[in-house]
Formats: C-alpha cells, sequence, structure tokens
C-alpha cells in the first residue's frame, strides 16, 4: 500500500508539473502574440483621402460606423472577415468584389469603349494586374495619419455606398435582395448613420486588399480568395496545413498510447458497489435549491430552439414566417442573438448549478448562509438573462445611442453580444458562484486526502471559469476590430470551450468516482493528463479562429500547429464512462442513471465528430481559407456546441435531478425518445442540409470567390432553397425531442415522469445528511 502512495504521488507530481508548464508557457506565447497584435492591428487613418484632396471619411467616421454595424446586430446580420451570420454576405469580401468590379469596368469602358467581361484576355490581364498594383500598395502615411486613394477608387466607394444605403434603408428595387438577405426594410434609419457604417465597410474590405508594409500579403493574410485583386492562398497556408496534419496524428497516436498504457484489462468485479452509493447521500438545503436552476434551463432550452427554428426558417422565407411579417418585430439578427446567446446562458446554468449541488455533496458540509448564496445567484441570473435581451432588442431597432447601445444594448460581437453592463453584472455574477463553491467544497481537503489532487483541479477550473469571462471586458466601444476579435475569442475558446470543458470533465470524474464507477486514482490521472493535453493545444490554438481576422502571419503558424491537438481531449473520459457503464450492467442499481451516462456517452461521439472530425474539417489554414464564413461553420458549431456541451449540460441535469429525488424510480418512455429524438435530429439537420449546403458553398468559393458563395445569386439557386428546406426534417424531431424533455422535467414534479416504487428499497438506512460540520448526522427511512 505505501509503494502504491508513493507511486501515485510521484505520478501526481509529474502531471501537476506539466500542467503548470503548459498553462506558463502557452499563456506567455498567447500574450506575447496579443502584443503583436496590437502593434501589427491594420490602422484606422486619420482621414481617407484622394490624390486630388477629396476628404471620403475620417477615423471617426470609421469608428462610428463600426458602433452602427454593432447596433443593428454586428456579426449577426452578415459577417465580416468570415466571423459572423451566413444568411446576408461577409460584407468585406462583397464590398472588395464590387469595387474591384466598378474599377475594372470603369477602365474597360474608358479604354476600350466596352465592358470588362467583353474585354479580350490580353485586355483583361492588362486591366487586372493595373489594378492588382494600385489597390494592394499600401498608401497609408504613419506620420500624418492619412490614407490616399486613387480617384477611381473612391467612384467606386461611391457607387457601393448608394447600393448600400439602398440596401439598409427601404429601396423599393432592392426589396428582393433584402429579403433574400433578410435584413428588415429600414435596418439603419439614419442617413447619417448610413454614410458611417459605408466607411466602417469600406476600411474593412481595404485591410483585405492591402499588403503590409514592407510584404505582399494583407493584413488578412491575403483572404478572402479573390482572382481580380491577386488574393490568393499563401506558402504559409500550404505549409502548416501539412503540419497540422502530421501534428494530429501524433497527438492521437499520444493519446491511444497513454489509454491503452493506463487502462485496466482485467475488471474486479468484487469492488463494483452492489448498491447505490447515492442514495446514501439526503440533499441539503443548498442543494435543494439548485432544483430552480434546472427548471430554468429547461425552459431556456424550449425557448433557444423555437428562436432556431425561426432563424433557420428567414433562410428560406427572408422576412417573413409562414407570411406573417415577423421580421418587423424580432428581425433575424435578434431572433439569431438570442438563440446563440441563450445557448451559452443554458448550458452555464446547467454547469454552473451541478457545481453548486456537487461541493456539498463532495464534502459533507453545508456552509452557513449556502442556500442564501445559491438563491441571490439565482435572481441575477434572471436579470442578467432578461435584462441583456430586452437591451438587444432596443438595440436592433435602432433605439440606442451609440455609448447607450454599447452598455446596455447589442455589442454586435458573436457569443458575446450582450452589452457591457450586462457582462460586469455576469463577471460579478461568476464570482459570487466561485465563492459558493470555494466554501462548499473546502472542508473536503482536511476529510478526503487521497482525492485531494481531484478536488485541486476542480476548484483551479472554477476559478478559471470565473477570471477569464473577464477577457470579454478588455476591449473598448471603438476599440480596433483585429484586437477585439482577439479577446473575443478568449471568451468563446478558452472560456466555453476551453475552461468550462476542463470543469465538466472534473464534474464527470467526481460523479463516477462517487458512484464507483472509476477509482479515484484513475480518475485524477485521467483528468490531470487530458486537461494537460487539450490545454496545450487549446490555448494557442485559439490562434486559428484569428487567421485572416488582421493578424500577422505567426499567428496563423501557431494557430495551425496547435489547434491540432484539440480533436480528442474528452474521449479517454468517454470512453472510461462507457467502459465502465458496460461492465455495469450486471449490478441493478445503475440502471437507475441510464439516460444521464448516455448522454455522457453522446458526449463521447459528438466530441469525435462534432469537435473532432467536422472541427477538424475547417481548422486547417488551407481549408479555413476557402471555408471561414460557410455554412460548414455551423456543422461545427451545431453538433460541437449541442452535440458536446448542450448533450453535457443535460446529461449533468438529469444527474442532478436524480440525486434530489433518487427514490423514484424514472419512467422510461419520454426520456428515451427524448434522447434518441435530439441526437437523430441534430444528425439529420447537419447531414442532410447545413452540410451539403456548405460543401456546394465551399466549391463555389474556390471556383469563383468567397463572394460568389455568399451571394443572392447563388445562395437562391432552387438546389439550395431545396436544401434548407430539408433542415425542416432534422428540425422537426429535434426540436420534438426538446419538447418531451422538457415534458419529462416537468413530470419530474408534477409525477407523470416516475412510477410509485422506489429505486432500490432494500437500500441499507439510515442515510447520512451533512451536518454543517463535515462529520454528518444519520436519519432512518422513515425521516427521508
Amino acid at each position: 500500500m505505501l509503494i502504491t502512495k508513493k507511486t501515485n504521488a510521484m505520478k501526481y507530481k509529474k502531471l501537476w508539473i506539466g500542467f503548470i508548464l503548459v498553462m506558463v508557457l502557452s499563456f506567455a506565447v498567447l500574450g506575447y502574440y496579443g502584443i503583436e497584435i496590437y502593434r501589427e492591428a491594420p490602422p484606422i487613418p486619420e482621414q481617407v483621402v484622394t490624390t486630388n484632396g477629396e476628404l471620403l471619411f475620417t477615423g471617426q467616421d470609421i469608428k462610428d460606423g463600426q458602433n452602427v454595424w454593432q447596433s443593428i446586430g454586428g456579426q449577426e446580420v452578415g459577417s465580416i472577415w468570415g466571423h459572423g451570420a451566413y444568411v446576408a454576405p461577409d460584407w468585406s469580401a462583397d464590398w472588395l468584389h464590387r469595387e474591384a468590379t466598378f474599377i475594372l469596368h470603369a477602365w474597360s469602358q474608358q479604354e476600350f469603349n466596352r465592358p470588362y467581361d467583353q474585354a479580350n484576355e490580353e485586355q483583361q490581364a492588362m486591366l487586372t494586374a493595373r489594378l492588382q498594383k494600385q489597390i494592394r500598395e499600401n498608401t497609408f502615411d504613419p506620420a500624418t495619419g492619412d490614407l490616399t486613394i486613387f480617384p477611381m477608387r473612391a467612384a467606386a466607394i461611391s457607387a457601393i455606398s448608394n447600393h448600400y444605403t439602398s440596401l439598409f434603408t427601404d429601396d423599393a428595387e432592392l426589396e428582393d435582395l433584402r429579403d433574400a438577405y433578410a435584413i428588415p426594410a429600414n435596418t439603419v434609419k439614419d442617413p447619417e448613420r448610413m454614410r458611417k457604417l459605408n466607411a466602417f465597410f469600406f476600411w474593412a474590405a481595404w485591410t483585405c486588399t492591402t499588403n503590409r508594409p514592407g510584404s505582399d500579403i494583407t493584413y488578412t493574410n491575403n483572404w478572402p480568395a479573390e482572382d481580380l485583386v491577386g488574393n490568393k492562398p499563401t506558402s504559409s497556408l500550404i505549409l502548416w496545413t501539412g503540419f497540422s496534419v502530421i501534428l494530429l496524428l501524433a497527438g492521437i497516436g499520444l493519446l491511444a498510447w497513454y489509454y491503452a498504457a493506463n487502462r485496466d484489462d482485467e475488471i474486479d468485479h468484487a469492488n463494483l458497489p452492489e448498491k447505490d452509493p447515492l442514495l446514501g447521500l439526503q440533499p441539503t438545503p443548498s442543494m435543494k435549491a439548485t432544483l430552480k436552476y434546472f427548471w430554468i434551463v429547461t425552459a431556456l432550452i424550449v425557448v433557444q430552439v423555437i428562436l432556431g427554428a425561426t432563424t433557420a426558417h428567414y433562410g428560406v422565407e427572408g422576412t417573413a414566417f409562414y407570411g406573417f411579417p415577423l421580421a418587423e418585430f424580432l428581425p433575424y439578427s435578434l431572433t439569431r442573438t438570442w438563440h446563440v446567446q441563450l445557448g451559452i446562458f443554458w448550458i452555464a446554468t446547467s454547469w454552473l448549478a451541478t457545481g453548486l449541488f456537487i461541493a456539498p455533496a463532495v464534502s459533507g458540509h453545508e456552509p452557513k448562509y449556502q442556500k442564501l448564496g445559491v438563491n441571490v445567484l439565482f435572481i441575477a441570473l434572471l436579470v442578467i438573462v432578461a435584462g441583456s435581451m430586452i437591451g438587444q432588442w432596443y438595440g436592433i431597432m435602432q433605439r440606442l445611442g451609440f455609448e447607450t447601445n454599447f452598455w446596455f444594448g447589442h455589442q454586435g460581437y458573436e457569443y458575446v453580444d450582450l452589452g457591457r453592463f450586462w457582462q460586469i453584472f455576469l463577471f460579478a455574477g461568476l464570482f459570487i458562484w466561485l465563492a459558493l463553491m470555494v466554501r462548499g467544497i473546502w472542508p473536503a481537503f482536511h476529510t478526503q486526502k487521497e482525492g485531494r489532487h481531484l478536488l485541486g483541479m476542480f476548484l483551479i477550473s472554477s476559478a478559471a471559469i470565473a477570471l477569464f469571462y473577464g477577457a470579454g471586458l478588455m476591449w473598448g466601444r471603438q476599440t480596433n476590430l483585429a484586437i477585439a476579435e482577439y479577446w473575443r475569442w478568449w471568451v468563446v475558446h478558452l472560456w466555453v470551450e476551453g475552461f468550462f470543458e476542463v470543469f465538466a470533465t472534473v464534474v464527470i470524474a467526481f460523479l463516477f468516482v462517487r458512484m464507483g464507477l472509476l477509482r479515484v486514482q484513475l480518475a485524477t490521472a485521467t483528468v490531470l493528463f487530458s486537461t494537460i493535453i487539450f490545454l496545450f493545444g487549446g490555448i494557442i490554438g485559439t490562434f486559428h479562429h484569428l487567421y485572416f481576422s488582421g493578424t500577422p502571419t505567426a499567428v496563423l503558424a501557431l494557430g495551425a500547429t496547435f489547434s491540432a491537438l484539440e480533436v480528442v481531449p474528452l474521449v479517454l473520459i468517454g470512453f472510461e464512462a462507457y467502459h465502465n457503464l458496460t461492465i455495469s450492467r450486471a449490478t441493478k442499481w445503475i440502471k437507475a442513471y441510464k439516460w444521464p451516462i448516455y448522454c455522457f456517452i453522446a458526449v463521447a461521439f459528438w466530441n469525435l465528430v462534432g469537435a473532432g472530425i467536422f472541427g477538424f474539417l475547417i481548422n486547417p489554414p488551407i481549408a479555413l481559407y476557402y471555408m471561414q464564413g460557410l455554412n460548414t461553420t455551423p456543422v461545427h458549431g451545431h453538433t460541437a456546441l449541442f452535440g458536446v456541451y448542450g448533450m453535457l449540460g443535460i446529461g449533468l441535469m438529469l444527474f442532478v435531478l436524480k440525486g434530489l429525488a433518487a427514490r423514484h424510480v424514472w419512467k422510461d418512455g419520454t426520456i428515451k425518445f427524448a434522447f434518441w429524438s435530439i441526437n437523430i435530429g441534430l444528425a439529420l439537420m447537419v447531414l442532410i442540409s447545413v452540410l451539403p449546403i456548405g460543401l456546394a458553398q465551399t466549391w463555389a468559393s474556390v471556383k469563383y470567390g468567397l463572394w460568389y458563395a455568399r451571394s443572392a445569386e447563388f445562395m437562391q439557386e432552387p438546389a439550395m432553397d431545396t436544401l434548407r428546406w430539408l433542415r425542416v426534417i432534422g428540425d422537426t424531431i429535434f426540436a420534438i425531442g426538446v419538447l418531451a424533455l422538457g415534458w419529462f422535467v416537468i413530470g419530474l414534479k408534477t409525477g407523470w415522469s416516475v412510477k410509485g416504487e422506489v429505486d432500490l428499497s432494500d437500500h441499507d438506512y439510515p442515510r447520512v445528511v451533512p451536518d454543517g460540520k463535515g462529520k454528518g448526522k444519520e436519519i432512518a427511512l422513515e425521516e427521508v
């Protein structure tokens, strides 16, 4: 026994050293190149002038235009640099193509008295060579802050500005195009706001065509693909794509070797619990107080799915919902905002509530006023959800000024759309949650020496959840978009995809240890090793979101290299869960936890398919060069965000609900139907609609350019329209499954989801109830 303890201690020590090194070195790299992003971000000129001295825009016009863009929904209305929604165009790519074609047509008319597309090959080659030379030259003067452009480009800016003004206001001639883009009439109501919005769109496109000083590569690494201006994949894209594939194979091999070397081939059935270990715990007042969190989680899931169906429908009917002019009250940009935001809210709420439930269960300690803290946090979360949604409605309806919109309305950045006030409120709420977690779990460090390492990871991941949301406060109202994107992906990638995932891994380990399905030593080693592997790729892998967001080439190299290791970090714990479920089917009590554990098995499946296969489909630089901003991204987004994190949130919720009423036997029918409908519906939604659309767009992007793959001309073809309608099949099955889940959860309270008998009524009593001092007291069955 002494040898085993020393061996475990040495093993843990090495793993902790590895964890600390990964954290320190990875964030050093992330921070260093963050400084480089600040230093090399595409400049915002003091003024844009022509060589004739005509003033077109000021730098303040561009900054205010960015705020106009944010107020109408920002990345929820089309995209910029490939980041955002998918119905309207990518405005940077669309502006760029319109600008190039305007100039080429004008020159061709002047010199050859014919449109550019009717000129011969030699004439076209001459004109495009001239265009590339002039449009790629960096004419920004750092000394004066002036950006000087040639007069023909100014004429193109004027023409495109007129087109966009007609599009975003109420020009009747563009009604069909607005409908194709799901943009309601008068989305921008004020002409001065529209002028500034055009200034911002010009700047975003300018960064895509202008070479960095001393380089032949643009600020966006030659993205988007556009032959007319010479935007083609760089050699770095090819090089680092190949290297990322090699590293992926190496990472899979390492994880496979570790799993094979550390799993137990021989199962000791004698050590499996004969009866349910969780039935011996009576929920404390604070644990019972988490029940209302899961009622809200269930309600938010249903509302999110309804909003998702509405948002998807706008893709086929533009600004109406089966003939009803819904966009007048709830435009696409708003329903998509709420759909994405509620997804994060309910998943996070489920995970946070699970933590509040588990902390006293693990420590056997109910801190004083813990229930009060749980209730206060619940009210705060309700205020944040309701307040932020109301503010976003007012912002998109153009009823708020720039500053008011920034603080209380819509920030325009996908996944962090809520106003700054609500961000700060949520940040404070997360620290309240952290305090509740620490005071709930801390006594376990004194009573559970064997599990201290796992407890340590539990607290570290909890602290990271609170701390890293603070990255969302690092940009201001008029921060350069390249810098805002850097910090935004800290929140989306490191907070949502990173430390929440580590926290979930630890929580699952705790549950299986508590149930006797995992030994604490194996769970601890697996959690530490999985965390090291995930963070080793995941922290620096944040850069794979920033290949074409105004960042230097080094960011592309680092993102491609390290993001390849993100594919399989949770597979170990998923395989271990499935392994233990298989060998535990002989024990009667495990059947009570069938559906929560099935959710964890679904997590492992979607982690491989959604986060792994579909994630790596778009992650390599050369793939993302053509796919960024296409429907291949929501393929990954839906299967990873819902398939992995959503199913994990549902599984954790079901585990806690079982713990809050463990003696009741669940009726299998409804939850079984819900589980399979949700997973089958998700698969069909992707496989017969979103993925085919994304692949068709990829073909168009490679052949003609991103502008065409996102254009109304291509997206409104009959075949594409049919593919969008096919999504109804998967969406309907999925939605029915979610409604069934809600019906089941409600039935746990009303009684229609449970049977009259109890789970393993022959379980030994008395039960142990935490007494607030870490020791517990015994109660008899009749007291329960």
